[in-house]
């Protein structure tokens, strides 16, 4: 279960319909839930007062927008970096998980202007639910998961899981992508993609838990574009991988310049997935 849910809002509306759509599943109806807007720094004090008072109301209407007992709804409002403050409430909250907007910015795009959801990413530990300005919020029925052999890949599956038992319907997909340098894309949506060793004990898994309806897809290609490629014709409503802190943690305060510019599976896919991405650390 999920007990402490962040929600950083910015008035789009599209994280507190995230959260809505969230809320009808069992596994999240017990959290208490953090609405957090913050307001920068202002050159003046006047303009200080005018941001804070279009903050109070950006996140009153959040609030009651929100289908959630009010008894579990914690309003903050903060002043300062916002990419700063989302953190370092994080982390106060010991939040569970962090729902975000995104502008869907690539690497360097975002570093050039100052990518909010980008530097959240990249310095929380915390699990974090992105949702792109141009995606359309909808009811969760079918969720994928990208499947890995690490630890995060694995507490991806176990959510994945949980999180289907509980929508009445839903669909658990099951993806594996092997990277291939040539580029060749093959995709393998039959009963063989059972046979990948990695779907394979991923699928006994669920079963073991419960889960009656599934789908396997194997292939092999670029992963990142690949596995946006899936969820798109399978028209997922939920994405799920993981997403490993690789930093050393003499380096946890500061941005993976690396990572950032490198090839981040999860960061392309943040990008690029044109649907709701839930990145598990």
């Amino acid at each position: 279960m999920i007990n402490k849910i962040l929600v950083a809002v910015a008035g789009r509306g599209l994280c507190e319909q995230m959260l809505n759509m969230l809320m009808e599943i069992p596994y999240f109806q017990v959290a208490s839930v953090t609405v957090l807007h913050v307001v920068p720094p202002q050159a003046s004090a006047e303009g200080m007062s005018a941001k804070l008072e279009a903050g109070g109301k950006i996140l009153a209407e959040a609030v009651e927008s929100l289908k959630v007992d009010p008894k579990k709804v914690n309003p903050r409002l903060k002043q300062g970096d916002p990419k700063d403050i989302v953190c370092q409430v994080a982390d106060e909250e010991e939040s569970e998980l962090i729902i975000m907007g995104s502008r869907g910015l690539g690497k360097l795009q975002a570093i050039l202007e100052n990518s909010v959801s980008q530097y959240v990413f990249q310095l929380t530990s915390h699990p974090m639910l992105l949702v792109k300005d141009d995606v359309y919020v909808k009811k969760i029925r079918r969720v994928m998961v990208a499947l890995d052999s690490s630890e995060e890949g694995k507490n991806s599956l176990n959510m994945g899981i949980s999180f289907v038992n509980q929508i009445p319907g839903g669909e658990l997909i099951l993806s594996h992508l092997k990277k291939d340098v040539s580029g060749k894309s093959s995709q393998d949506y039959t009963a063989d993609a059972e046979k990948d060793p990695v779907i394979a004990e991923a699928l006994k898994e669920a079963k073991r838990k419960g889960i009656q309806k599934y789908r396997c897809v194997s292939g092999s290609g670029k992963p990142g574009s690949e596995i946006c490629k899936i969820s798109q014709e399978l028209n997922v409503d939920l994405l799920i991988l993981g997403s490993p802190d690789r930093r050393p943690s003499n380096a946890k305060s500061l941005v993976d310049l690396d990572r950032l510019l490198g090839d981040s599976l999860s960061d392309y896919v943040r990008v690029y997935a044109n649907c709701p991405v839930l990145l598990v650390r």
